[in-house]
């Protein structure tokens, strides 16, 4: 193995090394949010890549919206639905003529829409 006879000085060093310099990075703007970002990356500010969402940040914005309109629609839907069931319910049960827990529940949907309607 090769080993030198005398270490190398510090001028020495530093003209070999003088060439070895550091670039500026390459920035571009964002075209979602016009932030400078460093060129071929995500977008730190908004988290898009080419105008795509892309990270997490953007993300978590468009799901909460999401969330909150599912909220919206299944508070609807749910008082609907079963108001129908107790009334298909119903229907079922004086179409047989029997008496039993069918008959209950009719008499509850009653009383259900008429405090409702009382509202």
């Amino acid at each position: 193995m090769a080993v030198p006879k005398k270490r190398t000085g510090h001028s020495a060093q530093g003209k070999r090394r003088s060439n070895w310099k550091a670039t500026k990075p390459a920035l571009t703007k964002c075209p979602n949010c016009g932030q400078a970002v460093l060129a071929h990356t995500v977008c730190t500010a908004c988290g898009t890549y080419k105008g795509k969402p892309v990270s997490i940040k953007d993300r978590v914005e468009e799901v909460k919206e999401e969330v909150k309109t599912e909220k919206k629609a299944k508070k609807s839907t749910k008082k609907t639905s079963k108001k129908e069931e107790n009334v298909t319910e119903f229907n079922e049960a004086l179409k047989t003529g029997n008496e039993t827990k069918e008959e209950v529940k009719a008499e509850e949907v009653k009383e259900e829409t008429s405090e409702d309607k009382a509202e």
